[in-house]
């Protein structure tokens, strides 16, 4: 069955960088597209990027834009999300997830099988 385990997660100050990983185990994962969402408290989770597994497509919520970076390890069947210039409203638990289809999107629906998540904090 498939499994994401998420890490990489913590406490930073505003302006400092997390790299999140997303370990994914029990299927041959090169025909997927694995996204990262994350949920603020009180709020509906939502999307922060996308990846196809060759690392060759990808797709960023405005917010992620120029600050994140998804990218994808084949030989370690991990998707990173490289995070810098924190801010205080990035305060959410990331999660991973990842798509059959290899369908490049923002819609939660569309992905399969989904991580416990890795909380990130980001104070002022």
């Amino acid at each position: 069955q498939v499994q994401l385990v998420e890490s990489g997660g913590g406490s930073v100050q505003a302006g400092a960088s997390l790299r999140l990983s997303c370990a994914a185990s029990g299927r041959t994962f090169s025909s997927y597209t694995m996204g990262w969402f994350r949920q603020a408290p009180g709020k509906e989770r939502e999307f922060v990027a996308v990846v196809s597994w060759s690392g060759d497509r990808t797709k960023y919520a405005d917010f992620a834009k120029g600050r994140f970076t998804i990218s994808s390890d084949n030989a370690k069947n991990t998707v990173y999300l490289q995070m810098n210039t924190l801010k205080p409203e990035d305060t959410a638990v990331y999660y991973c997830a990842a798509d059959r289809n290899g369908i490049i999107t923002r819609y939660q629906y569309a992905y399969d099988y989904w991580g416990q998540g890795t909380q990130v904090t980001v104070s002022s």
